[in-house]
């Protein structure tokens, strides 16, 4: 079993960052990285609909999957409700407790770190490649050039000038991984230069795992309102942040279907769907951790 790795929001050490010369805003893997990825046997897993909790679990047993029997997974997922998932290290007083309950706003707590991300159930659209350690690039920032290939593509169906960050930006707010400060290792940008996904890696039992959240429409009340004692304005939250439905006439079903297609093509994979054991881990996991308050509230790992 792997050490799992945990890498900082939206997953990258910053060292890591500093040292490697990767930093002019890259949409596609050096040209020294050949995995021949569509070779291998992948599936696609249409987007579900599912609660906070279980979508994490699920990546955690793709995880376990890809280690165990060699299977590579893409999916693409909706929050429901609509959901706030912290960064690993977050400190649970940066939340608003009292306004996500009475919101009904799930909150969760991410294997990745970084800030925390407020998942609309239609203005978010979701996504994770899993796939065994051995056969991804080591160098992290090479894996985020190969694994960022599909999200590219995607945003080009649609019409989308995007691209990495091309420079740090100062954070807005530190809490909030869409207003912390913008890095060209993971961040993703619009034309404009404002923030339309940002995405996270991380390893567990010998696999690795990118996810990463894309803004198809903005909420910045919402969005601000699950942070605790912010002092950020709704005008300053849309000076850093853009969404898909303003930079492009598609519509939500669109865009899903743009970035499905585009990862089905990146890695050959056939359509395929969870195993009800998977589901049945996922769900038990969900239960034992996800949604435990020693694991949301602490970062304590009951499992």
């Amino acid at each position: 079993m792997g050490k799992n790795l945990t890498l900082d929001c939206c997953g990258c050490p910053a060292a890591a960052v500093r040292e490697t010369p990767y930093q002019q805003g890259y949409a596609r893997a050096p040209a020294n990285v050949d995995m021949d990825l569509a070779d291998r046997d992948w599936r696609l897993i249409r987007e579900e609909t599912r609660p906070g909790p279980l979508q994490m679990a699920l990546d955690e047993v793709a995880a376990r999957t890809a280690a165990e029997e060699g299977v590579r997974t893409l999916r693409v997922y909706q929050w429901q409700p609509s959901t706030l998932s912290l960064g690993y290290h977050q400190d649970p007083d940066t939340v608003d407790w009292y306004y996500c309950d009475h919101e009904a706003i799930s909150v969760t707590r991410r294997p990745t770190g970084g800030g925390a991300i407020y998942h609309d159930h239609w203005g978010d659209i979701s996504y994770s490649i899993v796939a065994p350690a051995d056969e991804l690039p080591g160098d992290l920032l090479e894996s985020y050039g190969l694994l960022c290939e599909p999200l590219f593509d995607a945003f080009e169906v649609m019409g989308i000038d995007a691209r990495f960050a091309e420079e740090e930006q100062a954070a807005v707010h530190e809490p909030a991984c869409y207003l912390r400060g913008l890095h060209p290792a993971h961040d993703v940008v619009a034309g404009d230069g404002r923030k339309i996904s940002g995405n996270a890696q991380y390893r567990q039992r010998d696999a690795v795992v990118q996810h990463g959240s894309i803004t198809f429409q903005s909420r910045p009340e919402r969005h601000l309102e699950c942070f605790a004692d912010h002092d950020v304005a709704p005008a300053d939250f849309d000076e850093r942040v853009t969404a898909i439905r303003e930079c492009a006439p598609v519509g939500r079903d669109e865009a899903v279907a743009a970035l499905e297609g585009a990862l089905a093509d990146w890695a050959d994979a056939d359509e395929g769907a969870w195993t009800d054991d998977e589901l049945d881990r996922a769900s038990d996991l969900a239960g034992r951790k996800y949604e435990a308050e020693s694991w949301v509230r602490d970062g304590d790992d009951p499992t």
